[in-house]
């Protein structure tokens, strides 16, 4: 029998958990650094939305702009009408 021959089962198994921790310590950074990524990302958007919102809230006025645009015309028609008679 060879020395230390009994002991060969615990060094492969230390040395699998052990590559099983480096890897599972890989991709936990992974995660973190992906994370890291999405909180700047986040960030960026929610100092980004005043902005926006002031550049779309003059999209409100459209629907009034359209019914005052209808109103002249059909108030243009009327007196077009008048002037003319047909």
């Amino acid at each position: 029998m060879i020395p230390g021959a009994e002991y060969t089962g615990w060094w492969v198994g230390l040395s699998l958990s052990f590559l099983a921790v480096v890897i599972l310590v890989v991709v936990v950074a992974i995660i973190l650094t992906l994370a890291a990524r999405i909180a700047d990302n986040a960030h960026a958007a929610t100092a980004a939305l005043p902005v926006v919102r002031d550049q779309t809230d003059a999209l409100q006025d459209v629907a009034r702009v359209n019914e005052s645009a209808i109103s002249i015309l059909r108030s243009t028609r009327a007196a077009r009408k008048a002037l003319t008679g047909s």
